[in-house]
């Protein structure tokens, strides 16, 4: 490339920036929202399930009933414990979502325990937050089962021990498992909502046509236009990686160097299917819609949500399709277990096709549109 090849490209660089960066609004916008992000849905978007107020429905009375309330109140999950004394208020409770959970002990429970007998306690869980209640009940399942052995210690000894070992998240931190994923999720959306207005804010504005009688050629006007954001969210990746072992204390294990080389692909990728968008749209209204449409989808398949395994196989061969579910893999593993430079490999490769794919796409669309 000779001098005045670079001259024109730096040009259309520094133009595309400028475009960018001179409204003080989107200045803002770049930095402040993806920092919002990552803490809102950093706290906001917790698997766990604490602060749960439970009715207790206490027909017994009797010694090992009070136990069992007192390892109920002491549990750090459940926030309150609402008495009750009928099984109308029991229904009531439930029904006005007064509780997620109602305890029934049975009214010989204590008895039963004392002769020998299995006690009972009866469960009432609100099927309308099915994913909440089913860990609630594992919750209580587990002061339960603590209790029997506690009532009956030579009986569990007898039945014998099990560890849990929780590999890469020895606490079962849910920030552990979120923050790695926020960087593939808000970089998919802050590259793509810069990429996509970028050539429909030239129709919009009028200045398409400038760019089809300018000297400039066809590869050095998309590289100007994809380059800002490639560095804007590159930027973004690079103040995440500082917050998040810093802030959030998630550990970062595995090699920086092969985490930016799969995040300058994914980037790539994003780039890519943005051009497609902005090409396709003559407003940025427009060019904002198709954002949305593709973006929205691309996190439902990614894996962040829902495990893939668990969707249809039909949506399993799209999902290979998809940018962030590879990035996503890759993301965590580099995060929370020293992934090995073979696997991140492994998870590279499709997005350098996928970028291959969408650029060259782009540009034959781009080229189109320019005739």
């Amino acid at each position: 490339m000779d001098q005045a090849a670079l001259t024109r490209l730096w040009a259309m660089i520094v133009k595309e920036l400028w475009a960018v960066l001179r409204d003080p609004h989107a200045r803002l916008v770049l930095v402040v929202p993806p920092l919002l992000q990552l803490f809102v849905f950093g706290f906001a978007t917790t698997l766990e399930v604490k602060n749960v107020d439970v009715a207790l429905y206490d027909r017994d009375g009797g010694v090992w009933a009070q136990e069992f309330t007192m390892r109920l109140a002491g549990s750090p999950n459940i926030r309150s414990i609402v008495p009750i004394h009928s099984p109308a208020e029991l229904r009531d409770a439930i029904d006005n979502r007064k509780v997620i959970a109602a305890v029934a002990i049975d009214d010989r429970f204590s008895t039963d325990i004392a002769a020998g007998r299995p006690g009972t306690i009866q469960v009432i869980l609100d099927g309308r937050r099915s994913n909440a209640s089913q860990i609630v009940a594992s919750y209580l399942g587990r002061i339960a089962n603590d209790l029997g052995a506690t009532i009956r210690p030579q009986m569990a000894k007898a039945a014998g021990r099990s560890i849990t070992t929780h590999w890469f998240n020895p606490n079962l931190d849910y920030l552990w498992f979120t923050m790695p994923s926020l960087i593939v999720i808000i970089g998919a959306v802050s590259a793509m909502s810069v990429t996509a207005q970028s050539v429909a804010r030239e129709r919009e504005l009028g200045t398409f046509d400038q760019l089809m009688v300018s000297p400039l050629r066809l590869h050095e006007i998309l590289i100007g236009k994809m380059v800002p954001p490639f560095l804007i969210g590159l930027a973004n990746a690079i103040l995440y990686t500082l917050l998040i072992p810093t802030l959030f204390g998630v550990p970062l294990t595995g090699s920086v160097p092969l985490f930016y080389i799969a995040l300058s692909f994914y980037l790539l990728s994003l780039i890519g299917v943005g051009m497609l968008i902005s090409s396709l749209s003559q407003t940025q209204q427009q060019a904002f819609l198709g954002m949305f449409l593709t973006t929205v989808p691309a996190i439902l398949l990614s894996g962040y949500a829902s495990p893939i395994d668990n969707m249809p196989g039909w949506l399993q061969v799209i999902a290979q399709l998809n940018p962030p579910k590879h990035f996503l893999i890759v993301s965590e593993g580099v995060f929370l277990k020293a992934m090995p430079a073979r696997d991140i490999l492994a998870n590279t490769w499709p997005l350098m096709a996928i970028a291959a794919v969408t650029l060259t796409a782009a540009t034959l669309l781009f080229r189109a549109r320019m005739e």
